[in-house]
């Protein structure tokens, strides 16, 4: 809000570390995002990647595995159908199978280790089972031994048995319907569970002789549950690598972007109870990604704030020192107008109160716009405006209310028909305008002139006010900018400005992002002819 911090000096290190060199391009940019997202996106997207093509690939393999089984299995039970169809088919002219043959064939063709294979009559009946003639016995882990107290209940168990298990009804009915459909001239082959529970792939051929099927036989691989679990034993190293990953990946998001965030989030802690001025990370402001960017930015605006509380302190004790004066002089004229008696002087004591209420309510006025300029700069949003236009208006306003005796306006602007577009707010920069005028007004002599230039400059608009003053001396050109700074000609009624209204006209044109600067008007001899006021404005963007 306050001159001084907007004219202050950047700080040496602040704009070190504003002044970054360009990033190198890396090997993933040209993913969507920023950076620090990429390597967000890469490291979750890598874990997922892992498990996905090892399924992937783990079941394209089952799939392989048992497709390969099933032709194995019905290349087999064709052949052995064949050779029972020949070797064991009797009757004319109604065929019908021998059992004790087909038994012996299926004994010498089939291969009990891997597989079991059953024959069925042709009403569904099972004849002959290669668990049976291979002397296979069905074995199962016993279920613990019963306590003492017990025994009982498990001599009932002995004497009347325990119930089949839930499946075993279940897998029957499977396997007496795919019996079925081969007994109708289908070939069937699936996957299907025992009555142990175990998954088999499972082939059912019809044995036909002509037209006439007499049984079925079908073979059975045990083994899919095997390869299933070599399948998960297969798919558990990539399971450790993605969980390593993500481990990996989640310890590097924790060091990188929580931990840090972390430190950010204390330190701003520290500075609100401890009430510092500035926050210091100089670790994290080097590193060259957001987190380093926020950590800048964190700083910056710590820094900001310090200038502005410190920019608030000055004004507030600037404020303090200059309401002080006509305070002092007001009680000093109080005090003594009940000693004075002399009608002369009880009437320059009433003008003297008179002079210093005046100028009171004067500075309380203009502080309170200076102090009220910040907010209302803050809350406008810039849009392109005639500056041309606008400043007519201004000059037309001083020109139907000005005074005979008093200074005359000039105001010229180049004959274009494409108005001078600027990128700002309407109000303050009527108020800067008028703040030049006023200052130049009150410095050019009774009858003197005040002329206003409006030009167009390289991108830029150029406004400048000339009066015909005494100037400026020239150790003040910058100093007539800071607050509460007045410097009157003799003779010039005391108490007349607050010394802010230049003041305010630097602040607005730093906010519409342009500058103000003071000179004087020399002329061929060298001799002063008055002050000039020079804005400089960037134009709108069209």
């Amino acid at each position: 809000m306050a001159s001084d911090t907007d004219t202050a000096k950047p700080d040496p290190k602040t704009e070190a570390r504003r002044r970054r060199p360009p990033r190198a391009p890396s090997l993933f940019s040209w993913l969507p995002g920023s950076r620090l997202g990429r390597l967000i996106i890469l490291l979750n997207v890598l874990g997922l990647a892992i498990i996905i093509a090892g399924s992937l690939l783990l079941n394209e393999l089952r799939r392989g595995l048992v497709g390969a089984r099933i032709d194995s299995l019905t290349t087999q039970g064709e052949l052995i159908v064949n050779v029972i169809n020949r070797a064991a088919t009797v009757g004319e002219p109604t065929p019908e199978l021998d059992s004790q043959a087909a038994s012996e064939i299926l004994q010498m063709l089939s291969n009990p280790r891997s597989q079991r294979a059953r024959l069925f009559d042709a009403k569904g009946n099972l004849i002959a089972d290669s668990y049976w003639v291979a002397d296979r016995v069905e074995w199962k882990v016993l279920p613990p031994a019963r306590p003492r107290d017990d025994q009982n209940g498990l001599a009932l168990d002995l004497k009347i048995g325990r119930p089949p298990p839930p499946i075993a009804p279940a897998a029957q009915r499977a396997l007496m319907t795919e019996v079925g459909q081969a007994l109708a001239g289908a070939h069937v082959a699936g996957m299907r569970r025992t009555e142990d529970g175990e998954r088999v792939v499972s082939v059912s051929i019809p044995i036909q002789h002509v037209q006439a099927v007499l049984g079925v036989l079908t073979l059975e691989a045990s083994d899919v549950d095997e390869i299933i679990r070599r399948e998960r034993q297969a798919l558990a190293p990539f399971i450790l690598i993605a969980i390593f990953v993500s481990l990996t990946s989640s310890i590097l998001l924790n060091n990188l972007i929580a931990q840090p965030v972390r430190m950010l989030a204390r330190a701003a802690d520290r500075v609100r109870m401890s009430r510092a001025r500035a926050i210091s990370l100089p670790q994290l402001a080097h590193r060259d990604d957001e987190i380093g960017d926020l950590t800048v930015s964190l700083e910056d605006m710590t820094q900001s704030l310090s200038e502005r509380m410190d920019a608030i302190e000055r004004f507030a004790a600037d404020v303090a020192h200059e309401i002080k004066n006509p305070l002092t002089s007001l009680r000093s004229a109080v005090e003594t107008l009940d000693l004075v008696k002399d009608p002369a002087a009880r009437e320059r004591l009433m003008a003297i109160l008179k002079n210093d209420i005046q100028r009171l309510d004067r500075l309380v006025t203009d502080i309170s716009n200076a102090s009220r300029l910040d907010a209302e700069l803050s809350r406008e949003d810039l849009r392109a405006l005639d500056l041309g236009r606008l400043v007519g208006e201004v000059i037309q306003l001083y020109q139907d209310t000005t005074k005979p005796g008093e200074p005359s306006l000039a105001y010229s602007a180049p004959e274009t028909l494409e108005p001078i577009m600027v990128s700002g707010r309407e109000g303050p920069l009527g108020q800067l305008l008028r703040n030049l005028i006023d200052n130049a007004r009150s410095f050019s002599p009774a009858g003197g002139e005040v002329r206003v230039t409006l030009e167009r400059g390289r991108g830029e608009a150029i406004l400048t006010v000339e009066d015909d003053g005494p100037g400026i001396p020239s150790d003040n050109l910058e100093t007539i900018f800071e607050r509460f700074y007045t410097s009157r000609p003799k003779g010039a009624a005391f108490g007349g400005n607050s010394g802010l209204g230049l003041s305010i006209a630097r602040q607005i044109a730093g906010a519409q992002g342009g500058t103000i600067r003071a000179e004087n008007r020399i002329d061929a001899e060298g001799a002063v002819q008055g002050a000039r006021f020079i804005v400089v404005l960037p134009e709108a963007r069209r």
